[in-house]
């Protein structure tokens, strides 16, 4: 078959057809061949060799076409090398393989073959029972005769091919068994680094979190002490917690007096001293409440949703855009869910008593990074809020804010925020939500800066929100993780904190949900490290010293900060009782949605299909939330044939949507154009004049 040759007949191709008793007829390429046989037992032999080669060769075409290594497979060619095979062997494998199933393919023909003459045979004897006449009864057992000779040939083929297939099997099988026992010590290596590279990950993570370290504080103390030969031999360092941009060393406070002096000494003794704001990271006392709040709300349904059928048809889509079931959702609207990060409200408190700038920027960052604790758990959706919804929290007694949030924009969903406090800061911000389902995960980016002013100093904040990914979309347990980079900026002393959000990571040595940061000043000088978890605590460290280490392997300096013993800026508060039957609600968020008098009607407590849910009736409030957004669809035709456009471009629904208690302005620190609060909505509460109010409901 590999050769072209004049006279060359292509057995895929070829037709065989007995022509009489003792001549075979070829056909192939147009031409006929006539073969003559010496009888017709001997015709007989030449069709079976010729159908069982004729087998083989369509069987060579399918899968071995010039592969010259089978070739000198099928040729016996076996070395008989006995070494342990690598990856290059695979390719030997699998040319094995199909040899195996070549030979197989051979037992079949013959089988079918052997039915046939068996066939044949059985039709001669019955034909022989029948016969009468002498003469041609010698006739008909020389037919069976015959048969019984070809079965008898037929068979011998069969048994040829099951002995070549036993022999090809003998041959390779001391290769199959070098090959699965490499392939078990392979696994046995692996499975013994993933083991070692466990219990290192086990023993750094004790030493980060437990007590001293020999090796890392041995190694460091000499690196520092290289750098700085002023500094006292005897200082002991406590632990080191390496980032990948810098490592801290934690310095003994008695040491650190005694090894500085001056203004640092005096620093060092101010640090050590208890005070009023590092001091107490407890709940802060509130005021007696004039109304008792719920402590909880109706257990979650059990109910089962198959979420393949739901989202299969969502890959790529804006998720606003998708149309969900309840099911999916948690009993509360984005705009509470905003509202709901004001629960460690008593850090902005703590900020307003700071004395400078860097360390009210410690408690910023430990507000900011308190936002993201109750998500951990929190991996179902907030509803969507309508258009022109609004959702108030009057806490001025309790917690000393007031909060008002309503959503401007449906497409893109966008929600404005003001936050006013009696203790002297105030909080905006403007959020659009893009998400984006991959697939396997769901990424949130939240869009839009934050605002913070502290009235007494002037000190103006800004900074945005992190990426969170929901995990596990379609198999798995759901599971939530923050990412990116959180860059804080003081406007007004143009003091700095860059807070890391680390992924999670399998091999990664940091513990989970690890959150670093370091706060700066105008001229770029550190002056707190920030370390802890966003789901758990954040503490500071005051730095004392800084430095750069030797370069590592990438050629990448360090820096290298020995700071005093850390102090605890933020703690996550523990969870209500039953809080797992209660979608995770924090004491916060279980008062959210609890009816309240004197509210707008606009209000997210007055949401039907919201109230039903945490009622736990799922099946009316899908079909109160299909009602409520065709409802929405209707008003946005309407709006549309006002203005007399057939459609409306992305992102210019606002120029037909006026907000009732926002306007938009130019941020003259972003220069972006965000919705700021106007005013006017608690004395139209106060009055309880809400005639300005769509009905939305």
């Amino acid at each position: 078959m590999a050769y072209n040759c004049r006279a060359t007949i292509n057995l895929s191709m070829a037709h065989f057809d007995p022509e009489d008793s003792c001549n075979i007829l070829i056909s192939y390429g147009g031409r006929t061949y006539h073969l003559k046989a010496g009888s017709e037992l001997e015709r007989q032999q030449w069709l079976t060799a010729l159908e069982v080669a004729r087998a083989k060769a369509l069987r060579m075409m399918r899968t071995l076409s010039g592969n010259r290594e089978l070739q000198s497979m099928l040729t016996g060619d076996d070395s008989g090398d006995e070494e342990v095979p690598t990856h290059s062997d695979k390719g030997e494998l699998q040319n094995t393989l199909s040899i195996l199933s070549g030979k197989l393919d051979d037992l079949n023909t013959c089988n079918d073959l052997i039915s046939k003459h068996g066939a044949a045979l059985q039709r001669s004897l019955s034909e022989l029972e029948s016969l009468k006449i002498p003469v041609e009864s010698g006739e008909k057992l020389k037919a069976v005769n015959e048969r019984a000779t070809l079965f008898r040939i037929t068979s011998n083929a069969m048994i040829n091919a099951c002995r070549d297939f036993l022999d090809l099997a003998e041959v390779h099988s001391r290769k199959w068994q070098k090959v699965l026992q490499y392939e078990q010590e392979q696994r046995a290596r692996l499975e013994e680094t993933i083991e070692q590279l466990a219990k290192q990950h086990n023993s750094l993570e004790r030493a980060c979190r437990g007590g001293p370290s020999s090796f890392q504080s041995d190694n460091l103390s000499k690196g520092a002490k290289g750098e700085n030969s002023d500094e006292d031999e005897d200082t002991e360092y406590f632990d080191a917690m390496e980032d990948s941009s810098f490592i801290t060393v934690i310095t003994n406070p008695k040491d650190s007096r005694a090894a500085t002096g001056g203004n640092e000494a005096s620093t060092v003794e101010a640090w050590n001293a208890e005070d009023h704001v590092f001091g107490n990271v407890s709940r802060a006392p509130s005021m007696p409440r004039k109304v008792k709040r719920r402590s909880r709300i109706p257990d979650k349904p059990n109910y089962n949703v198959n979420l393949w059928s739901i989202m299969k048809n969502c890959i790529g889509k804006e998720l606003s855009k998708i149309p969900m079931p309840v099911n999916f959702n948690e009993p509360l609207s984005m705009l509470q869910r905003l509202t709901e990060d004001l629960e460690y409200h008593e850090l902005l408190d703590k900020a307003v008593k700071c004395e400078n700038s860097t360390e009210q920027m410690c408690f910023v960052a430990a507000f900011s990074v308190s936002s993201y604790s109750t998500t951990v758990n929190r991996i179902a959706k907030p509803f969507n809020p309508m258009l022109g919804e609004t959702y108030e929290l009057d806490q001025m007694e309790e917690m000393g804010l007031r909060s008002l949030c309503e959503q401007v924009s449906h497409h893109p969903p966008a929600a404005a925020h003001h936050v006013l406090s009696k203790n002297g800061w105030s909080l905006w911000q403007e959020i659009t939500i893009s998400s984006k389902f991959r697939g396997k995960h769901l990424s949130i980016m939240p869009l839009g800066a934050i605002h913070l002013e502290f009235e007494a100093s002037g000190n103006h904040y800004i900074w945005r929100k992190s990426t969170s990914t929901v995990h596990n979309i379609i198999v798995g347990k759901l599971w939530i993780d923050q990412t990116g980079d959180i860059e804080i900026i003081n406007h007004k002393t143009k003091d700095k904190c860059l807070l890391k959000f680390t992924p999670y990571s399998y091999f990664s040595k940091d513990y989970n949900r690890k959150v670093t940061g370091v706060v700066t000043d105008s001229k770029e000088k550190a002056h707190y490290v920030l370390s802890g978890s966003w789901d758990e605590k954040m503490e500071c460290a005051k730095i004392i010293q800084s430095s750069h280490s030797s370069s590592s392997t990438e050629g990448k300096q360090k820096m290298v900060y020995q700071t005093l013993p850390a102090k605890l800026l933020w703690k996550k508060y523990p969870l209500p009782e039953n809080a797992e039957n209660m979608y995770y609600f924090s004491e916060l968020a279980l008062i959210l949605n609890e009816p309240e008098e004197g509210v707008a009607p606009t209000d997210s407590r007055w949401r039907p299909d919201q109230r039903l849910m945490e009622n736990g009736q799922w099946d009316e409030a899908n079909a109160e939330k299909q009602r409520l957004e065709e409802k929405q669809r209707i008003i946005h035709r309407k709006r549309l044939e006002e203005s007399g456009q057939d459609q409306l471009e992305e992102g210019k629904e606002t120029d037909l949507h006026t907000p009732l208690w926002f306007e938009k302005k130019v941020d003259p620190f972003t220069g972006e154009k965000a919705y700021v609060y106007k005013g006017g909505y608690w004395e139209a509460k106060e009055q309880q004049n809400w005639s300005m109010c769509p009905n939305i409901f």
